[in-house]
């Protein structure tokens, strides 16, 4: 049996914070900490009603939640709210009306080896509005200034399209082995966090 993932929960609202924190020491999956005892290991849950400048600055400001992964919970997500909070360090975010208590569990397993998620509907969305951004911008950055070469294009098209690693190896017919090294590869040369990170640095440059 795996070991329980360590987590915290952080929310502006008060009955959120205690929701949130009674329903996940239900679930034997999961032990609830206190935020000052996370390592970099564990997860931080966050509800925010909208990523606003200081909700940004919230998770930034304290020296232990900044370097931790996150899984946002919002009311009211934006095309730009999704790009913001991956560079706060959020793996994985989630409407919170379509969020049921599974699902966030869920969600809290799957960023645990670094492997984060992003609603196929909200990418969609964030995806249309980036390019829509970058066309109407003067000085849009193409591929060349992205640093990315045409596999790993298409290995980040097909993630931000929600594709797991075996999906992607199938569909570009290399092993999973191969998909990894990939993204371990780019990952670590543009000094990205992980791989939704990586996903909102080629959504920026406009190659996918």
């Amino acid at each position: 049996m795996m070991e329980p993932v360590r987590v915290a929960v952080h929310a502006t609202d008060m009955i959120m914070q205690v929701g949130l924190t009674s329903y996940l020491r239900s679930r034997p999956e999961v032990v609830v900490v206190d935020r000052d005892e996370l390592t970099e290991r564990d997860v931080l849950v966050v509800h925010r009603d909208r990523m606003t400048q200081q909700a940004v600055a919230d998770l930034w400001s304290d020296p232990v939640t900044a370097r931790v992964s996150k899984v946002l919970v919002a009311n009211e997500l934006r095309e730009n709210d999704i790009l913001t909070a991956v560079e706060c360090r959020v793996v994985a975010v989630l409407a919170r009306a379509q969020t049921s208590g599974d699902r966030l569990v869920e969600t809290i397993l799957s960023v645990v080896p670094d492997r984060g998620l992003l609603p196929a509907d909200l990418l969609g969305q964030l995806l249309d509005g980036v390019r829509r951004l970058q066309r109407d911008a003067l000085d849009p950055r193409g591929p060349d200034t992205a640093g990315l070469t045409p596999r790993e294009v298409d290995v980040l098209r097909l993630m931000a399209e929600g594709h797991d690693t075996s999906d992607i190896a199938d569909k570009l017919c290399y092993s999973e082995r191969t998909v990894k090294n990939v993204i371990y590869g780019l990952t670590n040369r543009l000094n990205l966090r992980n791989r939704p990170h990586a996903v909102a640095y080629a959504m920026r440059a406009g190659v996918i």
